[in-house]
């Protein structure tokens, strides 16, 4: 049986929100997003644009609704977001590994959100022998992939 962390790769469209003049976007898992063909929205108020692909400023200013986010923002602008994400109905949100505070969990629950936090996302969505790939094993050894 998929864990609740396996079944959020079962979208077929996500956002994936950074800040890339604060904190690195998070390339990697729009990049392996983009390789499992998914529809993949970057989301970022600081920039134009993120590998050549049109940034989107907000959640409501998507062509599309996503069915699920992923934040990868400063640890401080995670509740925000998340209660971006509500608004905008996506139900579905992984927040990556170090950036969840007791704040935004606990307004993720109020919202009804399903939230996968406390991991990697990219370990789901590279393939191939990569630092991804061994925290990958260490998580599925431990019980918790």
């Amino acid at each position: 049986m998929s864990s609740n962390f396996e079944t959020f790769w079962d979208h077929q469209s996500f956002a994936v929100i950074g800040h890339e003049a604060r904190k690195n976007f998070p390339v990697l898992t729009y990049q392996g997003l983009k390789k499992h063909g998914k529809t993949v929205y970057p989301v970022d108020p600081s920039v134009q644009q993120i590998e050549g692909d049109r940034a989107y400023a907000d959640l409501a200013c998507l062509p599309d609704k996503a069915d699920a986010a992923i934040l990868e923002v400063p640890k401080e602008e995670t509740v925000a977001w998340i209660g971006q994400v509500a608004d905008a109905g996506i139900r579905d949100v992984w927040i990556h590994m170090g950036r969840d505070t007791p704040e935004a969990l606990a307004l993720a629950e109020e919202k009804g959100l399903n939230v996968r936090s406390g991991t990697c996302a990219v370990m789901y969505v590279t393939k191939g022998f990569t630092y991804h790939s061994i925290h990958k094993w260490i998580m599925q050894l431990i019980g918790k992939y």
